[in-house]
């Protein structure tokens, strides 16, 4: 494959809700282009990126996809992305691999929640953006009502590059607003009244162009619109609007040539690595040094580990050592690959601002930095909605940890842990859908089918109150008998405290050593003078304390947030043993954290709620409901509006459903952990009642 010269690259995500017509449009490119001779069809379940099992069982994408193809003397790079908020974490990766964000608009149906989302996501990223009106061939659309409804949203930055010659079946052509031809009859909208507007959010971007504008009235030259046009883009004064019909195929090649005018190449706008703890700036230069990302992960049954790679700076070639950030001893590249939906074709040699793939390297993790330079890391979010697994076959233990650790690898928005409270493995994810998604997947490609609950929710104990007490252990069978006695005082600990000032407080005056448990926020103090307990039992009430910690007092969950001060104590030269003082540190810790106003602690998240603001009402009537705080809103643009709420996480159960049907499915949310907060009385004796820690020095 010939090298391709960093300005004649565009790469690009298509973007936006479900079933906007992304992946359709990429196989209509793809058949006009002359790339592939079929004639694809997400309904006929022969869509080039749509080729997994349970996306064509579903119709939908699930995973990002990469595709290439030439137009225009130009090679684009295409990455196909989910439209469903459950999986944005595949459209984020993808983002991240890009210049240029194509966010694709139901023309029917308008801007949708995950609209909103990735055209904010791409901002972020500080990607380049255009927006595609597609779905013009079909009925009921108000074309100038949509127009204004971006506009309202994202701002008048957002301008017509072509407007409609028709709509629905009358839908025949595009016409364009920069260079507006003689005849435009039949357009939705006077692509006159926009070329003034247009040019002037192009002219915007550069502040000597604007001069001469206003002062002289002069227009650039069409040379100079096209280098201001693409800077325009990347600045954000401007988000070129065009309109298409993927399935007719109207307006397709207009899109490409729209990309090909003002989509950012990636030598448009540099970027920032780290070396040496200082930043450097990162050029598009296949001479430069080497600095690549791994931005998605693909696990295939075929190929196996597919990491696939996007080239900031140099080159990669095939049998290459290279540095890995999280490798040691670097890698050793492997046949690089380009990647065509499901095929894979070998190359040699890759570039800056190329993206290939690279196959069976386990070093290898998405947002692993390649070269001698570090990339800030990609930020997902965090998975909130959780399911405790099992296998259905006993014995299958080993093979679902395997299988769901694969998933881990792929999908950044996935989770597995095994709760050490609880005993359970729990899966967790962005959604119930996110969730079953991944279910079917087990059974197609491991063979698996799994068994699911709602987990146990990861309460945890403290103490609110001080207190202060002894356990004498003793036991004596014949022979050596056991002895150990601890004196303890118990207080709480918040959170954010300076340990070293808390612990060199007055009241520890004659501390000899203290220890900080940063996992349980547990500190203790060794504060025992005279050699009433000898200094090597010591290490002993530490595995005491720790083994409460971990199996809890009141409930059987996880203690944390206090300090213990061992201040006095008494010992039998010989009777006293390890055993005897780990003992009597446990059940000391029992008896007085029993006695220092204890209470289960629960998780509490943050749900930012964006909904139109006819259903703000219903949102604070509902948090109210379910013992949520709202915490403010503010305006998110638009008629939207997004409620900052604070709710206990076993409050928040299902609550994507629940918005659903408040606002038509207009509604979305972002839910992250926040803090542990004592729960209310009642639930706290309902959780009491069904628990019971069970200790066998209970006397």
């Amino acid at each position: 494959m010939a090298k391709v010269k960093v300005d004649d690259i565009r790469n690009l995500a298509l973007c936006g809700h479900g079933s906007v017509g992304k992946t359709t449009l990429i196989d209509k490119i793809l058949v006009s282009t002359g790339t592939v001779k079929a004639n694809p069809s997400v309904d006929d379940e022969t869509s080039i990126c749509d080729f997994d099992p349970e996306e064509k069982g579903h119709k939908y994408t699930i995973e990002a996809k990469a595709t290439y193809f030439g137009h225009g003397g130009k090679q684009f790079n295409v990455l196909d992305t989910p439209g469903y908020p459950d999986f944005i974490g595949q459209a984020i990766g993808a983002l991240n691999g890009v210049d240029t964000a194509v966010v694709v608009i139901n023309a029917q149906s308008g801007i949708e929640v995950n609209t909103r989302r990735v055209f904010d996501e791409a901002g972020k990223a500080g990607l380049g953006r255009m927006i595609v009106i597609n779905k013009m061939d079909a009925e009921n659309i108000d074309f100038s009502a949509l127009v204004d409804s971006i506009k309202e949203l994202w701002g008048n930055q957002c301008v017509l590059l072509n407007v409609p010659v028709g709509h629905g079946v009358d839908f025949k052509g595009v016409v364009s607003t920069l260079k507006v031809p003689e005849d435009t009859s039949g357009a939705l909208v006077d692509p006159a009244e926009v070329n003034g507007p247009l040019v002037e959010q192009i002219i915007e971007a550069d502040e000597d162009a604007m001069m001469v504008y206003l002062e002289e009235g002069q227009l650039p030259s069409d040379a100079e619109l096209s280098k201001l046009i693409v800077h325009a883009v990347a600045e954000g004064s401007l988000v070129p609007i065009v309109c298409t019909s993927a399935k007719t195929g109207i307006g397709v090649t207009e899109f490409l040539d729209a990309v090909v005018m003002c989509g950012l190449t990636p030598a448009t706008k540099s970027c920032t690595a780290i070396k040496d703890g200082e930043e450097v700036e990162i050029v598009a230069d296949s001479d430069g040094p080497l600095v690549a990302r791994i931005f998605k992960t693909r696990i295939d049954p075929f190929v196996q580990k597919l990491s696939f790679i996007r080239i900031l700076s140099g080159s990669l070639k095939k049998d290459q050592q290279i540095s890995a950030s999280n490798v040691r001893k670097g890698v050793k590249i492997s046949q690089l690959l380009k990647v065509q939906a499901s095929e894979t074709i070998p190359v040699d040699t890759a570039g800056a601002g190329e993206i290939v793939a690279v196959a069976k390297m386990e070093e290898l993790h998405t947002g692993t930095t390649l070269g001698e330079l570090d990339l800030p890391p990609i930020s997902f979010p965090k998975p909130m909605v959780g399911l405790a697994v099992t296998p259905k076959s006993r014995g299958d233990e080993t093979k679902l940890s395997g299988a769901l650790n694969k998933v881990v690898e792929e999908d950044p928005t996935f989770s597995l842990d095994r709760d050490a409270q609880t005993k359970e493995l729990v899966m967790t994810g962005m959604s119930e859908l996110h969730l079953m998604i991944i279910q079917e997947r087990l059974k197609r490609r491991d063979k698996l089918e799994v068994e699911t609950k709602e987990p146990k929710i990861p309460f945890r104990e403290t103490i609110q109150g001080s207190a202060e007490g002894s356990y004498r252990h003793k036991k004596q069978s014949g022979g050596r008998g056991q002895f150990g006695e601890v004196h303890i005082r118990m207080c709480p600990l918040p959170r954010g405290t300076n340990i070293e000032e808390f612990a060199t407080k007055a009241r520890f005056a004659s501390m000899k050593e203290f220890h900080y448990d940063e996992k349980h926020n547990f500190l203790w103090v060794d504060s025992v003078v005279g050699g009433v307990i000898p200094g090597n039992f010591m290490p002993a009430i530490e595995k005491g304390f720790k083994e409460r910690l971990t199996g809890g007092v009141i409930a059987g969950y996880m203690v944390q947030d206090l300090c213990i001060e061992v201040h006095f104590g008494k010992h039998h030269p010989v009777d006293s043993s390890e055993t005897a003082f780990k003992t009597a540190g446990r059940m000391a810790f029992k008896q007085v954290f029993e006695q220092s106003r204890p209470c289960l602690l629960e998780p509490v998240v943050t749900l930012d709620i964006t909904v139109p603001e006819e259903s703000v009402g219903d949102v604070y009537s509902d948090m109210s409901g379910r013992g949520g705080r709202v915490q403010g809103s503010d305006s998110a643009g638009g008629n939207l509006t997004t409620v900052h709420t604070e709710i206990a996480l076993r409050a928040a159960a299902n609550y994507s459903r629940s918005l659903s049907s408040m606002t038509g499915g207009q509604g979305s949310y972002q839910m992250e952990f926040s803090h542990y907060d004592a729960m209310p009385g009642d639930v706290q004796r309902d959780i009491m009642a069904k628990s019971k820690v069970v200790d066998e020095e209970d006397e």
